[in-house]
């Protein structure tokens, strides 16, 4: 009876857990939709700012920025996220992994001597960029930065990797992140943030369509001035678009991590369900055998 008893706590522990990762799941689902509806709102504003630079950039003038002065590499900065949060599988793993991949490229482009610093966002990627800590790399947490911030707190993010590439402090930054797909779909990606690249902007857009329409732009005042007005907005829409994606895989990644323990809870319950049937079927089984053994002996 100890036995039985002690496996229908188990049981009842198992149906607990199922239901607790039943909950979990149905949240971040619900995140992961609300984070898509964030993308498909930026998506108009980055398009706008994507068409007006294809339109600036075909007038045909010499355009200069700083943000597009490409320079001798000696120092890289690597903004990588991550999340705060566990419980969303092999996410961070797989980032981490990319970043050490990437620590390896970066030596090899631009040699051994290069300084690279990495800019890790979230608790759990912070924790483990630590270890990475060397004399050529460095691992710097800025306060106010974590996977969940939106809005002025992003923004104010790029200003200061900005401000570090206008200065000279760093030669290059890159964004490595985990691209949004579905909730079953997310891909590593690796994106250039500065210098800014032209071909990023053209990404999805026909120079053939851009040069038709540009014949309806006057550009006042010249187009260099706007050129520079408008590319620190691209920038900023495009950290934008990353955090949004990034927050959305890990939500995703939540959810799937979720659905197969969900899957391994109901699957286990119904072996300690199988079990505890058969364990009181075999002491119904004995007690009727007791009874009978006695019956026979009067």
């Amino acid at each position: 009876m100890a036995t039985l008893k002690a496996l229908k706590i188990r049981i009842g522990s198992v149906a607990s857990s199922e239901k607790i990762t039943g909950a979990m799941k149905m949240i971040s689902s619900a995140k992961v939709h609300k984070n898509e509806r964030a993308l498909k709102q930026l998506l108009p504003f980055k398009n706008q700012i994507k068409s007006i630079m294809g339109h600036i950039l075909e007038a045909g003038d010499n355009f200069n920025s700083p943000l597009t002065l490409e320079r001798e590499v000696k120092s890289v900065g690597l903004v990588v996220f991550g999340s705060d949060d566990g419980l969303c599988g092999a996410y961070n793993v797989n980032i981490f992994k990319k970043v050490l991949q990437q620590l390896s490229d970066l030596r090899e482009r631009y040699g051994k001597d290069v300084k690279i610093t990495i800019f890790p966002i979230g608790k759990k990627m912070a924790a483990a960029c630590h270890r990475l800590a060397k004399s050529d790399v460095e691992v710097r947490v800025l306060p106010g930065v974590n996977s969940k911030m939106e809005g002025q707190a992003v923004n104010d993010f790029t200003h200061t990797l900005q401000d570090l590439f206008l200065d000279g402090t760093l030669d290059r930054v890159e964004v490595v992140y985990m691209k949004f797909h579905s909730i079953s779909r997310q891909t590593l990606s690796i994106d250039p943030l500065f210098p800014v690249s032209t071909a990023n902007i053209f990404e999805d857009a026909s120079a053939a369509d851009r040069k038709e329409e540009n014949k309806m732009y006057i550009f006042e005042p010249d187009p260099n001035s706007i050129f520079n007005e408008v590319l620190p907005m691209f920038v900023l829409s495009t950290m934008q678009e990353i955090t949004i994606e990034n927050r959305a895989s890990e939500q995703a990644a939540r959810v799937m991590a979720m659905q197969a323990a969900n899957d391994n809870a109901r699957k286990l319950q119904e072996e300690l369900q199988l079990e505890f049937n058969k364990l009181r079927q075999q002491g119904i089984t004995t007690e009727l055998l007791d009874i009978l053994g006695g019956q026979v002996e009067r």
